[in-house]
């Protein structure tokens, strides 16, 4: 009986331990118990880092947006960034990416984003071929972020937000800017 584990003694000596067996079955649950949360929580990390990785739409064509916008009743709202800026970051994972998923902003604004150093190209609301890059420059836009609300022509729908703010007052000036430009693209209907 030597070298057997407790349970296979138990019963090999005909013992009725049903402690151990309880133990035994605890202990089995348990480890299950383990395994499922550990894969829960593979799941879960995998999902917020696919979130954490999501991607506002980058501008291609303002004119075509700004007149799908404008048949949809909501303003254009433009993110300016750049590569390796922590304030553009947090502007579009804890503001804009959020809003982006809610339908009610859906009724509100399209979204789109220009990288201040990109040489990608786009077409502005004139129809005329350019940069990202040079788009951003002919517009002054010089501090990051920048965001900005356009009508159907391509006027500003209200101030532009600069910077960020701090968290605690970021999105009640984002919301500031939205209804303001809604209100003037709405009114002037």
């Amino acid at each position: 009986m030597f070298g057997l584990p407790q349970r296979e003694a138990a019963l090999a000596r005909g013992d009725n331990d049903t402690i151990g067996m309880i133990q035994d079955g605890m202990f089995a649950m348990s480890a299950r118990l383990v395994l499922t949360r550990w894969i829960l929580a593979c799941l879960a990390a995998l999902f917020v880092a696919a979130s954490a990785h999501a991607q506002m739409v980058a501008a291609r064509d303002l004119a075509a947006d700004a007149r799908l916008a404008s048949q949809r009743k909501i303003a254009l709202l433009v993110l300016f960034s750049e590569a390796g800026c922590p304030w553009c970051e947090r502007t579009r994972q804890e503001f804009l990416l959020p809003m982006q998923r809610n339908p009610e902003y859906g009724e509100k604004v399209m979204m789109r984003e220009v990288d201040i150093d990109s040489s990608a190209a786009l077409v502005d609301f004139a129809g005329i071929k350019t940069t990202q890059a040079e788009f951003a420059r002919r517009l002054r836009v010089n501090m990051m972020p920048t965001v900005m609300l356009f009508g159907p022509r391509g006027e500003a729908l209200a101030e532009p937000l600069v910077g960020f703010r701090g968290a605690d007052y970021h999105g009640y000036f984002l919301d500031e800017r939205i209804d303001g430009a809604l209100a003037r693209l709405r009114g002037a209907r």
